[in-house]
């Protein structure tokens, strides 16, 4: 840095206020500084301006699956509001294991990110009171932490829009309406659950209430016992992107009305179209991601707990009669 400034014919100091992007250097002697450093093919010592800022520059990101297009596109927004920031996204996918969600995060902290946030597969955050007595800003997102962490938390209205689903398909006639979610421990899996029993009210029959993960082979299963009932149901409501993909191919030729949560690649162009609740990943990432810099840059206010709101999209599936079987 001495060499850029000896070339430059300037401060030290101002040399540094260029490199770090500072106020207050003249526009001229600015460019003068970068050509020095052009010329001297100068880069910064990274590991020397961490250990007098205590700062990386560095965001650590932990998903469920970065293969599920809602995480995928969560995991984008995430990156570009990092970006924007001028630091680096670490990420990795926990394959709903807790022990792996824990193994991302400490590798993370090991690695001294600013920030974490956090799509959680388990419900034991205690591993992280550690990090946050330490002042590691945490972010949680799509499914909120164990009772008593306390940190910013973005979720979707998983409850209200599985109400939406389920009130929609009674306003076109239904009163059998089958539920077919994920893991009943999964947070918005249990969330969808109540909205559907919340709106069915009086007509809720467990029976039509099938919860396991996704297979070919398991939905395939489910639907055969749900359509061999004495009373079949005459809609689905499908409690995930995967699960309505696998339950469309589980259904081949068989006509049934249905709404899915989240919305998927080509599902207006199936005939009929698919009815779903959409979720937004990418501006559930973006406001993960800008809280998560709120608290970098110094707010240390309460905790804010965002619940962003779904759309109801009407394509033609949710919409066709009860005697469409």
């Amino acid at each position: 840095m001495k060499d850029v400034a000896s070339a430059a014919g300037v401060a030290l100091k101002t040399v540094s206020r260029v490199v770090n992007g500072e106020p207050g250097v003249h526009p001229e002697t600015a460019e003068r500084v970068r050509a020095a450093i052009d010329l001297l093919g100068y880069s910064r010592n990274e590991s020397a301006r961490v250990l007098r800022s205590g700062r990386t520059a560095t965001i650590g990101l932990v998903i469920e699956d970065v293969a599920d297009p809602f995480y995928a596109g969560l995991s984008r927004a995430v990156e570009d509001v990092v970006i924007e920031h001028g630091c680096l996204l670490l990420s990795g996918s926990s394959g709903e294991e807790p022990g792996r969600e824990r193994e991302l995060v400490e590798t993370f902290c090991a690695r001294r990110v600013d920030g974490l946030i956090v799509v959680p597969a388990g419900d034991d955050h205690s591993y992280l009171r550690p990090e946050l007595e330490a002042g590691t800003a945490v972010v949680f997102a799509d499914r909120p932490p164990e009772p008593g962490i306390d940190v910013d938390t973005v979720l979707a209205d998983n409850a209200g829009g599985a109400r939406r689903a389920v009130r929609h398909l009674l306003e076109h006639g239904h009163r059998r309406i089958a539920f077919l979610g994920d893991d009943p421990a999964i947070f918005t899996a249990a969330e969808r659950l109540r909205g559907y029993r919340e709106e069915l009210g009086e007509l809720f029959d467990p029976r039509l209430v099938s919860m396991r993960s996704p297979s070919a082979v398991g939905v395939r299963a489910e639907l055969d016992r749900l359509f061999g009932l004495d009373d079949p149901p005459t809609a689905l409501f499908t409690g995930n992107g995967r699960y309505t993909v696998t339950t469309l191919r589980a259904l081949e030729r068989r006509r049934v009305a249905l709404v899915g949560f989240d919305d998927f690649e080509l599902a207006d162009l199936l005939d009929p179209g698919v009815s779903v609740v959409a979720q937004d990943p990418a501006r559930m990432g973006q406001v993960a991601a800008e809280l998560l810099f709120h608290r970098l840059t110094g707010d240390a206010g309460p905790s804010q707990h965002v619940e962003l709101p779904v759309q109801l999209i009407i394509r033609g599936s949710g919409e066709l009669p009860a005697g469409s079987i």
